[in-house]
Parts: structure tokens; sequence; C-alpha cells
């Protein structure tokens, strides 16, 4: 059984910075190209970063330069550096799989941003 379970979310203030994890269970997790995805309220879910099994990493534009997705393969965790934060990055953030050509979603870490 996958299972992907965050952590790390909060309340911050804007300029400040967030670390966000996602632990993974159930999956070959050395193998699995990871994700984040964020959900701001009355819009759809968007792309915010993927790292692949090697370790290549791809951003969304607008967090170019701000956020760093990392992994810890001895430790099934994929994480999310989140620096200089901004009003509009408040979303709930979700943790994402790609295993055996299946996408699999944790249940999500609300960020929230005040200015």
């Amino acid at each position: 059984q996958v299972q992907l379970v965050e952590s790390g979310g909060g309340v911050v203030q804007a300029g400040g910075s967030l670390r966000l994890s996602c632990a993974a269970s159930g999956i070959i997790f050395r193998f699995s190209p990871m994700g984040w995805y964020r959900q701001a309220p009355g819009k759809q879910r968007e792309l915010v970063a993927t790292i692949t099994s090697g370790g290549y990493t791809n951003y969304a534009d607008s967090m170019k330069g701000r956020f760093t997705i990392s992994r810890d393969n001895a430790k099934n965790t994929v994480y999310l550096q989140m620096n200089s934060l901004k009003p509009e990055d408040t979303a709930v953030y979700y943790c994402n799989a790609d295993y055996h050509g299946l996408y699999y979603w944790g249940k999500g870490t609300l960020v929230t941003v005040s200015s």
C-alpha cells in the first residue's frame, strides 16, 4: 500500500522560509520520480517541482530561484525548501509519486503566507 505523508506546513510571514517533507512507503523510493504540487483556494492544482530518480530537477517558472526540491533515498523522503515566500504561495502542498506508471498523492499540508 502506497502512502505519502506530508509535513512541515504552517503559517509564515512574507519573506520567510519553510521546509516541507514527504515520507513515502509502499514504493521502491529510489526508483520513483517524485514531485510537489500545490492548490490554492479556488484554483487548479499546479506543478511546483519534480525530481527524477537520478536527482534531476524541474521547477515551475514562478518557483525557480526560491524553491528547492531534494530527496534522501536512505530516508524515503522528498523535501521542498521554500524561501522568500509570498502571499500568493498560500496553498495546500501535495506530494506526488510516479510509481509503475501510476500517480500517488499525499493528503497535503497547508502553507499560509501572511503579508
